[in-house]
């Protein structure tokens, strides 16, 4: 299923995201070897810093990351973006800077060595302070006006979730002349206290990752498509092919993947990649335009929303799965018990509508009907 992102036509939406997995050429290399659409670079910096060891943690759900930024000088970029283009694809530098200038002299940079695109980092989770360059529409302007007249490539800026108006920011970009948007950066968290030693996982605050921060990233992607015309990449839990349709039918016009890599190797990206391939030739779709947006169209604000007279209603039918009692458990209103012939039975004076039990219902056997 192919793509035109940033004004490039890439094989595939996937897109690898910046990130350790992306440290250097051979790592690049290694990557775009799977089909991916592009590579994006880990974050280059002007004064790369040392890792601080641990830096990653894991609790089976999402992922805690503090490495900060490339550990390669610029200067050294010259040389692995020789390696990571050796066998073609396109590769996408990840710059970030305090300043418009010193933004921009590491764009120009990459630009140099043969990037095909930019993706500016205007934030980072890490820290004590929620304030990031992001965070202002003013300073976003600033920033990417400053790349954007000092490259030829096209320039997209990685938005944050930390910000109170993240449709203003991805506005500033688009006035600015930016060929595109990413949402979202990892979130900033804790990921969790180890109670024996009484010691957060981590020593710092860091960026949460993978499929729990997957919901965040779809209603950042959904809020900016409908308010800004340039181009969408979707980041932020995509661990398959269904996470990747998800984004493009909610505005993206490419998709990120990160943690998955790093927890499940290159391997599993080509499988993302090969999944989404199959989908479409079994859908007939060729083109991430041709789906784009479609669940996008559907997405209502809450006044719009007609109330419907909508209750439960369970096919018998259909066993239950034995022992669970998930929907009578989980039922606020009382209104679901069981028969005497281990049927569901629903009150449907009691029933409300809100919906919980059929997304809880393992054996698919509950609707909302009139």
């Amino acid at each position: 299923m192919k793509t035109n992102f940033l004004g490039l036509d890439l094989k595939s939406p996937v897109i690898i995201a910046a990130g350790p997995w992306s440290r250097d050429g051979e790592s690049i290399r290694q990557s775009l070897a799977t089909g991916v659409g592009a590579v994006i670079t880990e974050t280059i910096v002007s004064d790369p810093k040392i890792d601080v060891r641990p830096r990653i943690a894991y609790n089976g759900l999402g992922a805690q990351n503090i490495r900060l930024y490339s550990d390669v000088q610029i200067e050294g970029w010259e040389r692995e973006m020789e390696i990571a283009k050796s066998n073609g694809g396109i590769v996408i530098a990840n710059v970030s800077a305090h300043t418009p200038s010193e933004l921009a002299y590491l764009a120009v940079k990459m630009e140099k060595y043969g990037a095909d695109g930019i993706e500016l980092g205007l934030s980072t989770p890490m820290g004590e302070g929620l304030e990031v360059a992001a965070s202002d529409p003013a300073e976003v302007y600033e920033m990417t006006r400053y790349v954007v007249e000092n490259v030829k490539i096209p320039v997209m800026v990685k938005l944050s979730q930390n910000v109170t108006n993240l449709s203003r920011v991805a506005k500033a970009v688009q006035e600015a002349g930016g060929s595109a948007v990413s949402a979202i950066n990892a979130i900033r968290c804790v990921l969790g206290v180890n109670i024996e030693t009484m010691e957060p996982l981590l020593p710092t605050y860091g960026g949460y990752s993978g499929a729990p921060i997957k919901p965040m990233g779809l209603a950042s992607v959904a809020s900016v498509a409908q308010t800004v015309d340039i181009p969408i990449c979707g980041v932020g839990g995509v661990d398959s092919y269904e996470d990747a349709l998800e984004y493009i039918m909610l505005g993206a016009s490419a998709v990120q993947v990160g943690t998955a890599l790093m927890l499940k190797g290159r391997d599993y990206v080509r499988k993302i990649v090969e999944d989404l391939d199959k989908w479409g030739e079994e859908n007939h779709i060729s083109d991430v335009k041709e789906i784009r947006g479609k669940a996008l169209e559907k997405l209502k604000s809450f006044e719009e929303i007609k109330i419907e007279p909508l209750t439960c209603h369970a096919d018998n039918s259909i066993p239950c799965i034995e022992g669970c009692n998930m929907c009578i458990d989980a039922c606020m209103y009382g209104a679901i018990s069981r028969k005497e012939d281990n049927g569901i039975h629903i009150d449907d004076q009691r029933c409300t509508g809100c919906g919980l039990c059929t997304f809880l219902c393992g054996a698919k056997k509950l609707q909302l009907k009139w």
